[in-house]
């Protein structure tokens, strides 16, 4: 049987990768004692492994494909195929960002006041690429973690990750500038990628995963409407294309279902209300293939 060996990221990716594969149809269980989880589909075979490795194995073979960051392909220069973003993180739908980031009374304004000091990172080659490209020369050390607590100590500045900044603003650091901005990515080994039936199989699991990603903060409206009022009703909402606009068995009435975006749902509903829309139901949404 064909079957496509898939890198599922361990560490701070792995429960918001869990839960969209569950949102796409695909139910993945881990056992705590081991590093091959196991999934409802045949044709695939998981293998937990850090973020920071994937692409490394994806580039070799050991792995046909997986989800890393983009910021962890450069890092590592793998030579590897990316066919698509995932635009999700650990805590939201979004990208995120490696700063440049020091203590808040630090000297440090821009990247040239870098001139000698001492960044603590993960991503040791993105960094030294950061530093050339401002004309800077610093000495670069990696960082095993708690990034955020080694200045002034033991580095005069930072380059971390962060989704929000909150965590920087917690520990009392300024954000001085934007070394890299990355997103989740698909990523293939290229001989895997020139397989017809990997390539089918992986294509069909990243539209999948996508139709998930754009129904997670999009939900379902439907809502009855005289024809009298519709055109004013039809006004309010916003849609992805345009209303579909149903009959009903009372000639003067219709339906309207649509999509919008979960956060508008409370502006806009009231305004139906008084545009004289009736049995207005919101439901949730599992995928959206566009």
């Amino acid at each position: 049987m064909n079957c496509l060996k898939l890198g599922i990221p361990k560490g701070s990716l792995q429960e918001a990768t869990l839960e969209l594969f569950a949102r796409a149809g695909w139910k993945i269980t881990i056992s705590s004692r081991s590093y091959v989880p196991a999934i409802d589909d045949p044709e695939i075979e998981c293998l937990l492994v850090r973020a920071q490795e994937m692409a490394r194995y994806v580039e070799t073979g050991a792995l046909d494909a997986g989800i890393t960051g983009h910021d962890w392909v450069v890092e590592t220069g793998a030579d590897v195929e990316e066919l698509a973003e995932l635009v999700y993180a650990k805590q939201r739908l979004s990208r995120v960002r490696w700063v440049l980031a020091v203590q808040e009374d630090s000297a440090i304004r821009e990247p040239r006041d870098l001139q000698g000091k001492v960044i603590a990172t993960e991503i040791v080659r993105i960094t030294g690429e950061y530093l050339k490209r401002h004309g800077v020369t610093g000495r670069v050390d990696f960082s095993w973690g708690a990034t955020e607590v080694k200045v002034p100590q033991l580095a005069d500045a930072i380059v971390e990750v962060t989704e929000t900044g909150s965590s920087l603003r917690a520990n009392r650091l300024r954000i001085v500038d934007t070394v890299l901005e990355s997103a989740t990515v698909f990523i293939m080994n290229r001989a895997a990628a020139a397989d017809a039936w990997k390539k089918e199989k992986a294509e069909s699991l990243i539209l999948m995963l996508q139709g998930a990603i754009a129904a997670a903060s999009r939900v379902g409206l439907i809502l009855n409407v005289r024809r009298e009022d519709l055109d004013r009703v039809v006004a309010i909402l916003p849609a992805l294309k345009n209303p579909t606009i149903s009959m009903l068995s009372d000639p003067d009435w219709v339906a309207v279902n649509t999509i919008v975006e979960e956060s508008v749902v409370r502006q806009i509903l009231p305004k139906l209300k008084a545009a004289n829309a009736q049995g207005i139901v919101e439901y949730p949404l599992n995928k959206i293939v566009l």
